[in-house]
């Protein structure tokens, strides 16, 4: 088992993942029910199957584009997100 990618990919998606609106979402969920082990269940099965799909995308991509491509498109794509959030470019 490769530990580095798996530490690095918890560690990215785990911070990632702290206060978005996926946890939020969970948080209320949890909330209102009294089954809140059936509510944590169901949000980590759902967090696996879309980390799944992300997976075989990404392998389905990597085998027509480099992957360094990828990441600079990525990284182009945060920075492009992170300034018009910045700027409040789009908002009403």
């Amino acid at each position: 088992m490769e530990k580095g990618v798996f530490l690095s990919s918890f560690a990215a998606i785990f911070i990632a993942e702290l206060g978005d609106k996926t946890q939020l979402a969970t948080l209320s969920l949890s909330a209102g029910s009294r089954a809140r082990w059936m509510v944590f269940a169901g949000s980590a099965m759902a967090l696996v199957c879309t980390s799944a799909i992300a997976v075989v995308a990404g392998d389905a991509v990597s085998r027509y584009v480099n992957p360094i491509w990828l990441r600079r498109a990525a990284g182009l794509v945060f920075v492009v997100l992170g300034a018009l959030y910045l700027f409040g470019i789009g908002e009403k």
